[in-house]
């Protein structure tokens, strides 16, 4: 009796020991064995290798992997798709899902309400509520600047802007023709809107086409995969220069890309995702532009010889003037 009493109270001890001692961090904590690992989903309207606005939207989420141990998962999503991929993120335990677009917004409205865990946020849009929202790039500021170079640079005195119908696409526009009206009163703008859904690039290089019959000899797009025909239609005519938009699209192979309206996606999907870790998100409409360093205008070095000196100073000086909010760039409010 007395050796199985001292067995048993040895089996014992063993075990609060091993429980106590058991796999401990470096602050002397043990780990949940059921800590849920924080998880990010993006929905694209195209395919992450555009080289556009899905690419940058990639990288944001990528960064938000690297800085924020995240797991992560992305998936294209258009029209119907868009709920039910929304619903089955959420449905998984993603804590964050981010919809790259106007069009992502009002589901995402739809969705949250049986959703209360998961904070669902679009790259554009006006809508938000206790766990939804919208952070907007405020792009018009760099298609501003494009906009006073191509007016300052056209010799026909026509420039002209390619993409989509949508609120969004069409508020950058604006931007661009403010820019250039500021530099050239009497220029005349030509505006080649492509149907919806807008994922055919033979129509993109049509609508390039239409403009520079036209007579445009400076064109600025919104094109997502439909770019590299906007830049080919504009090579194959010659004489025409055309600027990249949402990436830093000048290294194209095709060179006449005289510079970029560029989004720098990586701070503005950080700074969302911590928030939404550390639980301090709460919804709203955020404007992210040229003073938080999430916008800007970049020449292509390789062509920056055929920009005159005194339109290179009034285009610095304008950027400067944003970024202290001398100069507020219109837009639209959707």
């Amino acid at each position: 009796m007395v050796k199985r009493s001292c067995l048993l109270t040895i089996l014992v001890l063993a075990s609060v020991l091993g429980c106590s001692g058991a796999e401990k961090d470096t602050n002397g904590s043990t780990p949940s064995a059921n800590s849920a690992p924080f998880k990010v989903a993006l929905l694209t309207p195209g395919p992450v290798s555009d080289a556009g606005w899905n690419a940058l939207a990639y990288e944001g989420l990528v960064a938000i992997k690297d800085e924020l141990d995240a797991e992560i998962n992305n998936q294209e999503a258009t029209d119907a798709q868009i709920r039910d991929a929304m619903r089955t993120y959420a449905q998984d335990g993603y804590n964050l899902v981010i919809g790259h677009g106007y069009e992502y917004n009002q589901v995402e409205e739809e969705v949250a309400k049986d959703f209360p865990k998961t904070v669902f946020v679009s790259s554009s849009g006006g809508l938000s509520g206790p766990n939804y929202g919208a952070f907007r790039f405020y792009l018009e500021q760099g298609f501003y600047l494009a906009g006073m170079m191509a007016a300052g640079m056209s010799k026909t005195g026509v420039v002209a802007t390619v993409g989509l119908d949508v609120p969004s696409i069409v508020s950058t526009f604006k931007g661009f023709e403010a820019g250039a009206k500021a530099v050239n009163p009497n220029i005349k703008i030509v505006r080649k809107m492509v149907p919806l859904p807008g994922n055919d690039p033979a129509a993109y290089k049509q609508a390039t086409m239409a403009a520079i019959a036209e007579k445009a000899d400076f064109i600025i797009h919104q094109a997502n995969q439909g770019y590299q025909s906007v830049f080919n239609a504009a090579k194959e005519k010659g004489g025409v220069y055309v600027f990249g938009s949402n990436a830093d699209q000048n290294a194209n192979s095709s060179d006449v890309v005289i510079g970029s309206a560029v989004i720098v996606s990586k701070p503005a999907f950080i700074e969302l995702a911590r928030e939404v870790k550390e639980g301090t998100y709460k919804g709203s409409v955020k404007l992210i532009g040229m003073d938080k360093g999430a916008i800007d205008f970049v020449v292509n070095p390789k062509l920056l010889d055929k920009v005159p000196a005194d339109l290179m100073k009034k285009m610095d000086q304008a950027k400067a003037d944003i970024v202290t909010g001398k100069l507020v760039v219109p837009k639209d409010e959707f």
